[in-house]
């Protein structure tokens, strides 16, 4: 059994929407290495770090929107990015109402 390629992000099914102790938030800055800023919905910019399960598999530019989780502590600092939408994704949120940023 070999890895799962997605050759078009266009057909794409699952749909994930921000859960408890979860925001969307759109990428201001790649900082390198595994970490960027992101500009979150309450208004903060935070320090995102991106999960080792995406890191090699999703690959994050500027103006993405992202699914974070801040952290339990240093909450208005620092998150996880834990999914990335396409642009489509974006555009179906965005007409939800979910994202206002």
């Amino acid at each position: 059994m070999g890895k799962k390629k997605v050759l078009n992000e266009g057909n794409l099914n699952e749909m994930v929407y921000p859960g408890q102790g979860e925001m969307l938030g759109i990428v201001t800055k790649l900082l390198g290495f595994d970490r960027i800023m992101v500009k979150c919905q309450d208004g903060k910019e935070r320090l995102c770090r991106i999960r080792g399960k995406m890191k090699r598999r999703v690959w994050i530019r500027e103006g993405d929107v992202v699914l974070v989780a801040p952290w339990d502590f240093q909450t208005d600092e620092r998150a996880d990015v834990t999914w990335r939408y396409t642009h489509g994704q974006a555009e179906i949120l965005r007409r939800k109402g979910y994202l206002t940023v």
